[in-house]
């Protein structure tokens, strides 16, 4: 039980529907597991083996076409819930874009375990509803979002994901965070090209908007702006 009642996302994760004893009784069938960036987790189309919850690190969810390339169709945060319970094969691959560390189950024992507990069953659905209001909102943002607003709604979900811990709403948005993408990863998400990326970072830099302390931090200057800016 120790590694669990330390745990930074216990509160945030689909195991805070649970008490101690049920806790303990999940944690007898998990293990907690380092990935390295770069490395795979999970495989679009095998078998689905297993499913896990993210302590720490950032991880992509990717798809691939018939010759090869590959699209990012979600990221993983701490506390999300990734993999597919009930199910017989996995529809994404997961792939860790920083080390990261996660909670793993075996998808038959957690099935199995999530059939006899209603409270996790719940949480479950839960997170699939608020995942397919996220997919929604993302096919709105590739569909309809100029340039600048997909950048700018896209720094307002890290700064929202990287906020300090803490349950929704108390949690508070970050001000600096680095990105766990490349400007190409960052493209390829929004549907757009590196150099248009490249130039709306810039002119939101010069605005007074952000700051980029390095290629990858961002320091959020005016919130207020960045959110008008996406629309």
């Amino acid at each position: 039980m120790t590694a669990c009642e330390t745990c930074v996302v216990r509160n945030r994760a689909i195991c805070s529907a649970l008490d101690n004893h049920e806790i303990a009784a999940l944690s007898a069938i998990g293990r907690r597991r380092t990935v390295a960036a770069g490395e795979s987790l999970i495989w679009e189309d095998d078998d689905s083996l297993l499913v896990a919850n993210v302590i720490d690190g950032v991880l992509k969810l990717t798809t691939s076409t018939e010759d090869g390339r590959e699209q990012i169709v979600g990221v993983a945060y701490p506390s999300d819930f990734i993999g597919r319970p009930f199910s017989q094969t996995s529809r994404a691959s997961v792939v860790a874009l920083t080390d990261a560390r996660v909670c793993v189950f075996a998808r038959n024992d957690f099935d199995r375990f999530a059939r006899e507990h209603p409270e996790l069953e719940h949480k479950l659905l839960e997170r699939t509803l608020a995942e397919l209001d996220r997919t929604r909102a993302w096919m709105m943002l590739l569909g309809r979002k100029t340039a600048s607003e997909k950048i700018a709604t896209f720094l307002l979900d890290m700064s929202d994901r990287f906020g300090e811990t803490g349950c929704a709403p108390l949690r508070r948005p970050a001000k600096r965070f680095t990105l766990p993408f490349s400007r190409q990863q960052v493209a390829d998400v929004l549907g757009l090209t590196i150099e248009t990326v490249s130039r709306q970072f810039t002119r939101l830099k010069q605005d007074g908007v952000i700051d980029l302390p390095s290629r990858r931090e961002v320091d959020v200057l005016d919130r207020g702006a960045l959110a008008a800016l996406a629309g």
